[in-house]
């Protein structure tokens, strides 16, 4: 029952409502077209030990028998995973990529979780550049990508571990074909939409109400004003 009188209410007062819609749908339009549209590209790397394993052997003459490198990971992959996400996701590193954090360009590094709770569970490092543009933003993954290699080689050499024993990261996923990302337009247009919509609606019910409020008022009218507004022409009539 409220519905079907909300609705003739709005069907009464169409005059207040319809406007008030059309300036939404500009508002919401307006909005979501100055907004600009970013693209996002996303790189996968997996970290793996050497072939010849993760010591090297006491006696030359008895090395390592040879094993497939995504057959063996363990916990050590995990937390140099996490240990890398950290290091790319620094001031210091971001620096030397000449990205700041209230630039057009922008990356964010984990390992498939962005819970930071849950950054020692699996050997990944995966890299997902934004921009304004399309070739910026899968410039950027490739940056950051070439950075990790050199970054995980290096502290690697500072804790003078044997150069056989190094930590490899491969590529799996290379940088993807950037894609627009809409969402970040979308949500506030929709949010603009509906606080215009709520709005419509309630400077439609605002006018029906005063409307009907002074009908009553000059319904309820005193006898008296209705007495004085006849009696000159009461006057009028007796003089005849």
């Amino acid at each position: 029952m409220d519905f079907w009188k909300a609705i003739t209410v709005l069907l009464r007062r169409w005059y207040v409502a319809l406007p008030a819609m059309c300036l939404t749908f500009l508002a919401a339009y307006g909005v979501y077209a100055t907004i600009p549209t970013r693209y996002s590209s996303t790189a996968l790397m997996v970290l793996t030990m050497p072939t010849s394993g993760s010591y090297r052997p006491a006696n030359p003459g008895d090395p390592n028998p040879l094993v497939n490198p995504l057959l063996n990971f363990d916990g050590g992959l995990n937390m140099t995973a996490s240990i890398m996400v950290q290091i790319l996701n620094g001031p210091e590193v971001a620096g030397r990529l000449g990205v700041r954090p209230d630039g057009a360009t922008t990356y964010k590094v984990n390992n498939g979780h962005p819970n930071p709770e849950l950054l020692i569970s699996a050997p990944f490092v995966l890299i997902e550049g934004t921009s304004l543009s399309p070739q910026d933003a899968r410039t950027i993954v490739a940056r950051v990508a070439e950075r990790a290699k050199v970054e995980l080689k290096r502290r690697q050499q500072v804790l003078n571990a044997p150069p056989e024993t190094f930590i490899n990261l491969t590529e799996m996923v290379p940088p993807t074909e950037p894609q627009a990302e809409r969402g970040g337009k979308t949500r506030p247009a929709a949010a603009v939409f509906a606080l215009g919509v709520m709005a419509a609606l309630g400077s439609a019910f605002a006018a029906d109400s005063i409307m009907t409020g002074l009908r009553r008022g000059a319904e309820e009218a005193p006898p008296e004003r209705a007495e004085a507004a006849t009696a000159p022409g009461e006057k009028a009539g007796s003089r005849r």
